[in-house]
C-alpha cells in the first residue's frame, strides 16, 4: 500500500504495494483534519510480461507522484504468511514503488497492518471492513473507495498523519528538510 498525503500544505502519498493492483491516495492534513486529495490505482494485466507490468506501476505511481508532488510516502511492510511465490512479485513491485519515491527525494515510511488498523480504527485487530469504513467517515466520503486496494492506501495515509503528521508540521514550518 503506498500513501500519499498532505501535511498542512504539503502532502504524503500511501500506497499498497502489489502488481496486479496498486492502490494509492493523496490526502491533505492540517489541524488534525483529512481531506481527500487524489486517490485510485495502478492495475496491471494478467496477460502481460511481468517485467512489464513491473514497468507499469513504476510508470503509474512516478505519474502520481509527479502529478500531486506528495512531501513523504508511506507504504505498506511487506511480510508473507503463506504463498512465497507470490511475495516475490510483490516485492519486486514495492522496489519500483520505493525507486519511483527515492527518485522524488521523497522521505519513506513503513508501516504494519496492525499499526494501521490501530491507527484508523483505535484497534489493532480490527478487521478490514471496519478500516475501510473508518476510512470513509474520516474522509468524509459517500462510499468505501474502490478497488480495496485505494481504500487501504488512504488508510495507510491517515496512518502516516496520525503518527508523524504533527512532527513533520514542526519540520516543515521551521524550514527544516526531511525528518
Amino acid at each position: 500500500m503506498i500513501t500519499i498525503g498532505k501535511v498542512s500544505q504539503d502532502e504524503s502519498i500511501g500506497h499498497r504495494p502489489g502488481y496486479a493492483i496498486v492502490g494509492w491516495g493523496v490526502l491533505d492534513y492540517a489541524g488534525n483534519r483529512f481531506a481527500p486529495v487524489d486517490f485510485g490505482a495502478v492495475c496491471t494485466d494478467a496477460g502481460v510480461p511481468f517485467e512489464r507490468r513491473l514497468d507499469e506501476v513504476y510508470a503509474g505511481i512516478k505519474e502520481v507522484i509527479e502529478r500531486t508532488r506528495p512531501e513523504v510516502l508511506a507504504i505498506e511492510k511487506l511480510f508473507y504468511q503463506h504463498n512465497q511465490t507470490t511475495v516475490i512479485g510483490v516485492a519486486e513491485a514495492r522496489g519500483v514503488i520505493l525507486l519511483a519515491a527515492a527518485q522524488a527525494g521523497l522521505p519513506i515510511y513503513e508501516y504494519t497492518p496492525m499499526q494501521v488498523k490501530q491507527a484508523v480504527t483505535g484497534y489493532g485487530k480490527a478487521v478490514k471492513k471496519q478500516v475501510q469504513e473508518m476510512t470513509r467517515v474520516l474522509l468524509h466520503l459517500s462510499a468505501v473507495p474502490k478497488p480495496d486496494d485505494t481504500a487501504d492506501a488512504l488508510a495507510m495515509a491517515i496512518t502516516f498523519c496520525h503518527t508523524n503528521g504533527n512532527q513533520l508540521n514542526r519540520f516543515m514550518r521551521r524550514g527544516v528538510g526531511p525528518i
